[in-house]
C-alpha cells in the first residue's frame, strides 16, 4: 500500500488562526507536562524520527500510540521484541504496510522500553467505506463520541475539501473528495479513540506519533479529544519541512531541513490513488 507523502505534508502546512510556538528540535526533550502529546511528523523525514525519539525519551511516556499500526499489530510488540529492530520489523509485517523503513521509527521505540504500544490503523476496507458511506457509518456506536454523527457546516466542508484536492495534486475527481474529507475524519477519530484507551490503560502520559496533518488542534485528534475527554491536558506539536504561512495550529511546531524525493504528484496524476 503506497502512502501519499505529499497527503501527510498538505495537510499540515494550511494555515489555520490559533497560537503556537516556534521551538528548536533540542527543545523537543524537555516538553510541557501533559496527558497526552501529539508529534507530528512528515512520514518519509528521518530527522522527524529523530525529533520524535528525542521528545518521548524527555516525556517517558506510559503508552505510545501509532497511527502505522492497527490494534493488532500493537499487540505483537512484547518488552524483549522491540529491542531488536529486524525482529521486531518481521514481525509487524512492517514492509508490507506501505509505511517508509522501519529503521527510522524503531528508536521510538527504544525511547520508551516499558511504554505499552497501541495502534490506530484502520483497515483499508473500513476506510473505502467511510469514502463512499462516512466515517459516522463506519466507526460505528461511538461516532458521536467524536461528533462524527454530525455532518461538517457548508464552510468547514468546504475548506477541508479544498485541502484534499491539494493534497491529491488536484488529481481526484470532485465528487471523491468529500469522501476523502470523512476518511480523514475516521483515522483521527481512530488516534483519539485509541488515545482514551491508552489513557485508561496506564493513566498516562501518553505520546501519538502521527502524521502532523492529524495532529492540528483545529480540525485533527486534539479537536476530538477536546469534545471526548475535556479534562485532558493535549499538547500538539507539528513538523514542517518549510515555515507555514500564518499562525500555525498547533502548540509549539519544528521546521527541519526537508528531504530529497521524488515528484510525489507523478504517480497521482498518471495512476491515481485510492484511498
Amino acid at each position: 500500500m503506497k502512502r501519499c507523502l505529499l497527503l501527510a505534508a498538505g495537510l499540515a502546512v494550511v494555515a489555520r488562526p490559533g497560537l503556537a510556538d516556534r521551538i528548536e528540535p533540542a527543545q523537543l526533550a524537555r516538553l510541557p507536562l501533559a496527558d497526552v502529546v501529539l508529534l507530528g511528523e512528515v512520514h518519509d523525514n528521518p530527522r522527524h524520527h529523530e525529533n520524535q525519539a528525542v521528545a518521548v525519551a524527555g516525556l517517558r511516556p506510559a503508552a505510545l500510540v501509532f497511527e502505522m499500526l492497527t490494534a493488532e499489530q500493537a499487540a505483537l510488540v512484547t518488552p524483549d521484541l522491540r529491542q531488536n529492530e529486524r525482529k521486531l520489523a518481521l514481525r509487524l509485517d512492517w514492509d508490507r504496510s506501505g509505511w517508509p523503513d522501519f529503521g527510522m521509527y524503531h528508536p521510538i521505540f527504544l525511547a520508551a522500553p516499558d511504554a505499552l504500544v497501541f495502534g490506530a490503523e484502520m483497515p483499508r476496507e473500513d476506510v473505502r467505506r467511510a469514502v463512499a458511506d462516512g466515517a459516522a457509518a463506519t466507526f460505528g456506536a461511538e461516532a458521536s463520541r467524536f461528533g462524527l454523527d454530525r455532518p461538517l457546516e457548508p464552510e468547514e466542508l468546504a475548506r477541508r475539501t479544498e485541502e484534499q484536492r491539494a493534497a491529491h495534486c488536484d488529481a481526484l475527481p470532485a465528487d471523491l473528495l468529500p469522501g476523502m474529507v470523512e476518511a480523514q475524519r475516521l483515522r483521527d477519530a481512530s488516534l483519539a479513540l485509541a488515545v482514551l484507551e491508552a489513557m485508561e490503560a496506564t493513566g498516562g502520559p501518553v505520546a501519538v506519533i502521527t502524521g502532523t496533518g492529524h495532529a492540528r488542534r483545529d480540525v485533527g485528534v486534539p479537536s476530538l479529544l477536546a469534545e471526548a475527554a475535556p479534562h485532558l491536558r493535549v499538547l500538539s506539536v507539528g513538523q514542517f519541512e518549510q515555515v507555514p504561512e500564518g499562525e500555525v495550529p498547533f502548540d509549539m511546531w519544528v521546521v527541519t531541513a526537508p528531504v530529497e524525493r521524488d515528484d510525489p504528484c507523478a504517480g497521482l496524476r498518471e495512476g491515481g490513488m485510492t484511498p
